[in-house]
């Protein structure tokens, strides 16, 4: 893995800690509620949730990229699924919020192995991280010449700065819970959607550019001029 993909793989696990939803508000109310370890056994179940997304993702649409990978419908239909996606986390209204309960009696042994599970599961019903990874797989995959060694590194990437990134949210729970008003929230997923609109639009355009390599770093480039 050269620097640039270091940095790009980086960027997007950084991007995807800060994505507003269930899990991000889970991950900050447990590590109030019950601690830094309990949070971080929590995480473990939503990155084992995110890998097993991955695989599923990479593994069903291997045949189909391998047949693809030069062909510019790629870009569309990963353009595609992040437009959509970044379309209904802008339309979302529902706010959902951190307890604010501070009064609640701490108990006296953690069950990790149950936070693991529930991490997981809140993870895994979620359909939207599934179409989220498959994005991901049908763009970057022919990128990296459908190497699987690439592709695992890459992605390992992504779900280790993802972890790091969440590690300095859960020591933040509190500074986190008092900025996060429903207002913020609103405004932080709104943002959130129109980034995923940005890049979807991006790839979509990048079609009709199929010799030239995908590049996120490219992609924010043409973005911004």
């Amino acid at each position: 893995m050269d620097f640039s993909e270091l940095k790009e793989a980086v960027l997007i696990g950084f991007f995807l800690a800060f994505m507003i939803g269930p899990v991000f508000f889970m991950l900050i109310q447990t590590s109030i509620i019950k601690g830094a370890r309990a949070a971080i056994a929590f995480d473990f179940g939503v990155i084992l949730g995110d890998v097993v997304f991955i695989l599923m993702a990479y593994y069903g649409s291997k045949s189909l990229l391998e047949r693809i990978k030069d062909d510019p419908r790629m870009f569309y239909i990963g353009g595609l699924i992040l437009l959509i996606y970044g379309i209904i986390t802008y339309l979302d209204k529902s706010q959902k919020r951190v307890v604010q309960d501070e009064t609640l009696v701490l108990p006296e042994k953690v069950n990790y192995l149950r936070l693991g599970i529930k991490g997981f599961l809140l993870n895994f019903i979620n359909v939207g991280v599934l179409a989220f990874w498959l994005g991901m797989i049908v763009v970057i995959g022919p990128n990296l010449e459908m190497d699987s060694n690439k592709i695992f590194n890459f992605f390992t990437v992504i779900l280790v700065s993802y972890f790091i990134t969440d590690i300095g949210k859960i020591v933040l729970a509190k500074q986190l819970k008092k900025k996060l008003t429903p207002a913020v929230i609103y405004k932080i997923k709104r943002g959130m959607g129109v980034l995923l609109m940005i890049f979807g639009i991006a790839l979509i355009l990048k079609g009709f550019l199929p010799k030239q390599k995908l590049n996120f770093k490219n992609v924010i480039e043409q973005v911004e001029h």
